[in-house]
């Protein structure tokens, strides 16, 4: 595909990155000729100096041949003007990079009148990363599907849990007040498999289970995951992140405390913060830490402006024995080296930000029958879930799954219906519009027809 990233930063350069990776035509737009220079020496690109908003740049790159326009640079305005001069120009697709809260409530509306496919809000989708975590802090990979209304957690399998020893399609009868949920994936040994009804479940085994959120949450009461359930959180630093995150957490009835160094920021936070205990003062000092209880509380996470910060309070908190601990660091290529000092959880709102959009444009790329809106990656690459929209004048459309025939290796993990989430058996069928969540243990799949079919 023809791919133009504007905006040479640090996201920006890694989706390049990326997307060269994946022999994808990537040309990449920015001001600044040595970023530019150096985007040149190290990645197989095409540059182009200019402003991404100016028309004649965009046409110098060839926008009105191009797949996929992505505006990441600093200015929000920016990147909405690009997109839409790019979709004006003849680009398919455009996504844009909106971080200014102040946009969110109109999102909608600007997305409809300025063309743009995709937004991404680094800030908000790190913040809901982070709240992920700490709903499954046994977990570690949980995805949404259909706007939220699924969720798919992976979690490893313990000798005590009453799922062990039992062919699926017999686990309603030793397990009748279990949750019914779909079991997508299970990796054992290195080897992923789809399961079917005769699969056996075995203690160590890392098993991906999806349903809507309420079902999956009383799921994983039922296995006693939610013995260490959050229920007060201590967050350092008044960034965006920060902002996200307590608005959520506190929507959710958590307690949650942010610490914050700077007095204008944190008056600003106490007032649009209801709910949240605002505390003016230095979120690496130990003695402040502790008085504010960070032994008692459930869940620290460290959100300052520096990753050395939050990885040196983030250890901090791992010796105090806080049972989960999450810092923010964009080092990602040490996360190895981090993880062996007992931080295992590290979000970075630069590879949140990349993932999201790299979903987006895999889904472009095997988008040529059916509709595909999201691809995701699962167990490092053995699996992907992808979920389609239907379309109403495919043969399959109203026929009892149990009378298609399915291809080898594929799951219909989950179908949703006008908001109802489906955890789909043999007489079940899909309607025109549904939401099609497919697992499947090879890539390459395009169409929904691939997958199931008379």
């Amino acid at each position: 595909m023809r791919i133009i990233v504007v905006g040479d930063g640090k996201v920006g350069h890694a989706l390049a990155e990326e997307l060269s990776k994946e022999h994808h035509d990537v040309t990449i737009i920015d001001n600044n000729s040595e970023v530019l220079k150096r985007s040149e020496d190290l990645l197989d690109v095409l540059c182009v100096q200019g402003n991404g908003a100016n028309a004649k740049t965009l046409l110098d790159a060839e926008a009105d041949k191009a797949d996929i326009i992505i505006a990441a640079t600093a200015s929000d305005e920016t990147n909405m003007l690009c997109c839409l001069i790019a979709k004006r120009l003849g680009a398919k697709y455009s996504i844009a990079r909106i971080r200014d809260p102040e946009y969110n409530e109109s999102l909608t509306l600007l997305k409809a009148e300025l063309g743009i496919d995709m937004t991404i809000n680094p800030e908000r989708a790190a913040a809901l990363e982070i709240n992920k975590m700490l709903r499954f802090p046994f977990s570690g990979n949980i995805e949404s599907f259909a706007k939220g209304h699924v969720e798919m957690v992976e979690f490893r399998v313990q000798e005590s849990d009453h799922i062990v020893g039992h062919p699926l399609h017999s686990l309603s009868l030793h397990c009748p007040t279990l949750p019914r949920v779909l079991y997508a994936a299970v990796e054992r040994n290195g080897v992923v498999t789809i399961p079917n009804g005769s699969f056996v479940i075995q203690p160590g085994d890392r098993v991906y289970v999806a349903a809507d959120m309420v079902t999956i949450t009383s799921y994983f009461r039922h296995l006693g995951r939610n013995a260490h359930r959050v229920k007060s959180a201590l967050l350092l630093g008044g960034s965006r992140i920060s902002f996200y995150l307590a608005r959520m957490l506190a929507s959710t009835g958590v307690s949650v405390k942010l610490v914050e160094l700077s007095e204008k920021k944190a008056r600003l936070l106490d007032e649009s913060l209801p709910g949240v205990d605002v505390i003016l003062g230095d979120g690496t000092d130990q003695e402040l830490l502790e008085q504010e209880g960070i032994r008692d509380t459930d869940a620290f996470v460290a959100l300052m402006d520096r990753d050395e910060e939050n990885l040196i309070t983030g250890l901090f908190a791992v010796h105090q024995q806080v049972n989960k601990v999450i810092v923010k660091s964009n080092h990602i290529t040490y996360a190895d080296v981090i993880a062996s000092m007992g931080l295992d959880n590290i979000v970075s709102p630069r590879s949140v930000t990349v993932d999201n959009i790299l979903r987006y444009v895999r889904a472009r790329v095997n988008s040529h029958g059916t509709t595909v809106e999201k691809l995701y990656r699962l167990v490092g690459g053995k699996a992907e879930a992808l979920e389609f929209i239907a379309k109403a004048g495919d043969p399959y459309i109203g026929i009892p799954l149990k009378d298609l025939t399915s291809r080898p290796g594929t799951l219909v993990a989950v179908i949703v219906r006008k908001g109802k989430v489906i955890v789909p058996f043999g007489n079940d069928h899909i309607e025109g519009g549904d939401s099609v969540v497919i697992i499947s243990s090879e890539s390459g799949i395009s169409d929904l027809n691939e997958v199931i079919r008379k």
